[in-house]
Order: C-alpha cells, then structure tokens, then sequence
C-alpha cells in the first residue's frame, strides 16, 4: 500500500468512528482533527485514536492500554493480538463508558 492509499483508507476509517459514535445511542463525546480523533466519556476518560502515517498504521490508546492497528486482508487488525478493529473499538468503548454498546462501519 501506498501512501495516498494508506491515507484514504485510514481517513475514512476515524470518519466511520465518528458516525458511528454519533449512531450509537450513548452520550459519547467526539473531536476530530488532523488525523486525531478524540473520544471524550461522562466519567472524563478518553480514547484517542491516531493516524500514523510513516508506518501506515492507527493507534489507539484507552484508558486501560495501547494498541496498533495495520490494514490488512481488507480490515484493520490489531498487530498485538489481532483483533479486528471494530470489535476491538466496541469492546473498549463500552468498558470506558460501562454500558454495553456494538460499533459497526
């Protein structure tokens, strides 16, 4: 993949984030800008997801850890454990929000 590729992809990544943190139900709190998307909660944490454009990867760290996402076979997996990005987001989501709640592209 290349840059430009790497770049569109990943953008339209933090936009399916922010639209679906806006469908989701829960009072979740978004700021996007410049490859930085910051989820904010009702208990003050934050999950800040972050475009690494050298290494054609998102970051996204929680208030319980760190993880880094690669593009590949058509989805974005975590390099660590390999989960699948969404699962992965939903997971943490409800967890800082402590209520149960599926993200989907």
């Amino acid at each position: 993949m290349n840059d430009s590729q790497y770049n569109l992809i990943a953008d339209d990544l933090l936009l399916a984030v922010e639209e679906a943190i806006e469908d989701c139900g829960y009072d979740i709190d978004y700021e996007g800008a410049g490859g930085l998307l910051t989820l904010t909660f009702k208990n003050g944490s934050k999950i800040i997801l972050n475009k690494q454009a050298p290494l054609h990867e998102v970051w996204v760290a929680t208030k319980f850890n760190g993880h880094h996402f690669a593009y590949q076979d058509n989805q974005w997996r975590d390099k660590r454990a390999g989960d699948e990005f969404w699962q992965f987001l939903s997971a943490a989501v409800s967890k800082q929000a402590d209520t149960d709640i599926t993200l989907s592209e």
